[in-house]
């Protein structure tokens, strides 16, 4: 089997990505940065608001468009309501990360079999994957960005700015900064910029340097675009929106400067494998390409570094990092595939079995979940729990026979299948997890009543509508509607007691309660921005 991957490297990474999620990635609920992005597809359709973006009819330009174009795009072809098909797309960027980490890694000299395992290793980290859900625009920005390093590296190593590369690096590059803006550029482009000089030297090199700048100035004003247009033709509502979130990098979610220096644990899977590669000293004499794994390690710690620098730190703005760090790991994981069964120091090889051994533990331990989940273990949710149990069950045995015959490369394979068969398998059981609460307001898409809400509502809820819910309160006051009946959405029992106008014109009546958490009340994970009392005003 592993010949035939390493035969089809690139169809391999992407059957991998599709296997893995392609078929079962709708069962996780619609997060918020999603919920925008797929109202504002809606409202690119619907509206005809392609450049002027809008979310619930009112102006968003937080974000570029271009990841909202392709979901739009996706929308026409398939619905707007299958959420499989909204997500499809920042799944197929996702697999152009593998194919580019590939295609890189054969640029720097490594052989298939080492490039293919850079591509699985990154395709499989934990962030690369929850970036998709999270947060969309960043999947696209980074994969674009990528695609352009992938370029500009290639003319680096020539020196020569051939016009299929130079078109090729501005294209991508301009789709990286209309896709979300200068975040790639300062954490991929500059800490890959630097790296380079530090590990490949730029000497005799400099004219050909300023060169490849013009053509950095050439697309990010290409790529700019769209700001100058939206600057102009709605100034003052852009420089409201861009006066909030330049404030934010220095006064919300600010974090200390080593905030980011347990970076390498989102990696998932590869912690340990990840914290190895980054011991410097003791990879220097074991990696296969000396130059290519300081490039590699540069890359990643400098990547660190730029983040740091900035105040406001998420955990989700480390994913970026995961791409030079997958480089990085899979020198560590190549070493061993070659030096495994030679290597006597216990101290090396404790940290492998542990690794190994511990998604080995999973596998043989995942049936044990049977009794924690009980009585929703019926129908066909207990055929695919079944169908897991026996394929997890299977992979954690075949890999303790691989850590016993010291065979590493078909343990990192194992690996690479014990992911895939928790996307394809084990994601759809965790629908069960649903709360019997849960509740949305898509049924009431079909009502001949029209509905609005008090103040804002979740982006969440807006998409399952289905359509816009305007909001009655404004700076001007509260506008109340022309219809005699229609419906309202509050953001608690007691919110509509305030508001006298309403209760002396209409009659209310309380109809339900829509809560979209997955979880249970009380509980830490459940949000109170997710629940809306719905009820029904005729006028008196």
């Amino acid at each position: 089997m592993i010949k035939y991957l390493e035969r089809y490297p690139i169809l391999s990474l992407l059957l991998f990505v599709i296997l893995m999620l392609g078929f079962t990635i709708d069962v996780i609920p619609v997060t918020i940065m999603e919920a925008r992005n797929f109202i504002s597809a809606r409202e690119m359709i619907t509206d005809d608001n392609w450049i002027l973006t809008t979310m619930n009819g009112e102006a968003r330009y937080q974000k570029p468009p271009l990841p909202t174009w392709v979901t739009a795009v996706f929308g026409m072809l398939f619905g707007m309501k299958s959420l499989l098909a909204l997500r499809w797309p920042a799944l197929l960027f996702m697999a152009s990360i593998g194919i580019s980490i590939y295609l890189f890694s054969k640029k720097l000299q490594l052989n298939k079999s080492h490039s293919l395992m850079n591509g699985f290793i990154v395709l499989s980290s934990f962030y690369v994957i929850g970036i998709i859900i999270e947060a969309p625009w960043d999947i696209y920005t980074h994969a674009f960005m990528l695609m352009a390093l992938y370029q500009l590296f290639q003319m680096f190593q020539s020196q020569k700015t051939s016009i299929v590369n130079s078109l090729l690096f501005v294209l991508f590059l301009a789709c990286s900064v209309l896709s979300k803006g200068p975040v790639s550029l300062y954490v991929l482009f500059l800490s890959f910029v630097i790296a380079y000089g530090i590990s490949f030297k730029l000497k005799g090199r400099v004219l050909h340097f300023l060169k490849l700048m013009s053509l950095l100035i050439f697309g990010i004003v290409l790529g700019g675009w769209w700001y100058f247009h939206v600057r102009i033709a709605d100034p003052e509502t852009f420089a409201a929106i861009a006066s909030k979130e330049t404030s934010n990098w220095s006064s919300y979610n600010v974090r200390p400067f080593y905030y980011y220096w347990s970076f390498f644990i989102q990696s998932g899977l590869w912690t340990i494998p990840a914290f190895i590669s980054l011991l410097y000293p003791y990879m220097k004499s074991r990696v296969s390409n000396l130059k290519a794994y300081r490039f590699s390690f540069f890359w990643t710690i400098i990547a660190v570094a730029l983040l740091s620098l900035i105040p406001e730190k998420k955990s989700r703005y480390l994913m970026p990092v995961l791409i030079p760090l997958a480089l990085n790991i899979g020198f560590y994981i190549d070493y061993l595939t070659r030096e495994f069964k030679n290597i006597k120091h216990k101290r090396e090889t404790i940290p492998v079995y542990f690794a190994f051994g511990l998604i080995a533990s999973m596998g043989l331990l995942f049936g044990l979940l049977g009794f924690f989940f009980g009585p929703f273990l019926t129908g066909w949710v207990l055929i695919r729990f079944l169908l897991i149990t026996i394929i997890l069950l299977l992979i954690g045995i075949f890999l303790i026979k691989s850590l016993k015959s010291n065979n590493i490369k078909i343990s990192f394979y194992l690996l690479i299948s014990f992911m895939m068969s928790l996307g394809l398998f084990a994601l759809p059981i965790s629908e069960m997890q649903i709360q019997a609460d849960y509740k949305s307001v898509s049924e009431l898409t079909d009502s001949k009543l029209s509905l609005y809400s008090i103040n804002e509502v979740s982006p969440e809820a807006i998409y399952h509508y289905g359509d816009k819910i305007p909001k009655l309160k404004s700076e001007e006051g509260l506008q109340i509607p022309e219809e005699k009946e229609f419906h309202l959405l509050t953001n608690s029992a007691n919110e509509l007691s305030s508001y006298d106008q309403i209760n002396d014109l209409y009659t209310i009546e309380f109809i339900a309660i829509y809560d979209l958490n997955t979880s249970k009340k009380g509980t830490r994970s459940h949000r109170s921005r997710l629940v809306n009392h719905l009820y029904r005003l005729s006028l008196k």
